[in-house]
């Protein structure tokens, strides 16, 4: 069985964001591998753990796929850390500015070659917080895709695989037959934190690193030349304004109870 992690670097969610000529400002801030993807690899892993294992003699893989500039490796070393068995990496100075649909594009790309029997994703990135990705992979493939699953269960002899997710009606299993996509959400599991034989262990794990031309895919098709969507301006975020103090003098209560009739609180 093998699976594909589809994961994403992005900007510390502490840091502060600033556009760039209508894009992400990525280089002035720390980077860092998605939150949300950790859950997609912990998935992954837990999978094959769960069937004879990854890695050396095992029967499994588990291979993380990413798009971006040249800095990706270090967050992808990190999932590599985590226990996954290698990486693929297309970088190119033309994907800057892709938006959903050049990556779902690029990334459907090179799964395809792949014959891989599960893809595994993050419900959404930090950066970005669309959550449309998985549904575009899945659509580019011709594939099933199961979304925000708060549960796996696969079942590799018939090639089928269970989720459930909740919804406002309650709780919904979903099964469908290999190859699938699969959104995980942050309550699926608890990601585990790399070992130091992990980490070391994940320097030498293997990291292929492609540009567009080894992909198959026009320049034109990706980055800002290919969007379909842009940013035409920004504002920076204001700064916090000043709280309302009240000095009680006695009637400090009366002017509390003012004050929430007034934000339509009571």
């Amino acid at each position: 069985m093998k699976i594909a992690v589809c994961v994403k670097q992005v900007p510390d969610s502490w840091a502060e964001k600033k556009m760039n000529g209508g894009v992400l400002d990525r280089q002035g801030v720390d980077a860092v591998l998605n939150d949300l993807d950790e859950y997609a690899v912990e998935e992954a892993l837990r999978i094959v753990e769960a069937h004879g294992g990854n890695g050396e003699g095992g029967a499994n893989s588990v291979t993380v796929i990413s798009m971006g500039p040249e800095r990706t490796t270090d967050a992808v070393r990190k999932a590599l850390s985590m226990g996954a068995d290698g990486a693929i990496i297309v970088t190119d100075a033309a994907l800057a500015g892709s938006d959903a649909l050049a990556t779902s594009k690029v990334l459907a790309k090179i799964i395809e070659g792949g014959q891989f029997d599960l893809v595994l994703c993050g419900t959404e990135s930090t950066d970005a917080r669309m959550s449309v990705v998985p549904a575009m992979i899945a659509q580019r493939l011709g594939w099933a895709q199961l979304t925000f699953a708060g549960s796996v269960a696969v079942v590799p002899d018939s090639k089928e695989v269970t989720i459930t997710r909740v919804t406002e009606a309650g709780v919904d299993t979903m099964k469908a037959n290999f190859p699938a996509v699969i959104s995980v959400v942050e309550k699926i599991n608890e990601p585990r934190y790399p070992s130091f034989k992990g980490i070391m262990a994940a320097k030498k794990k293997p990291v292929e690193i492609k540009d567009l031309s080894a992909v198959g895919i026009e320049p034109a098709l990706v980055g800002t030349a290919g969007a379909w969507s842009v940013v035409d301006d920004s504002t920076l975020r204001p700064p916090r304004a000043a709280g309302i103090k009240i000095v009680d003098d006695g009637n400090g209560g009366t002017a509390l109870v003012n004050f929430l009739i007034e934000k339509k609180i009571i």
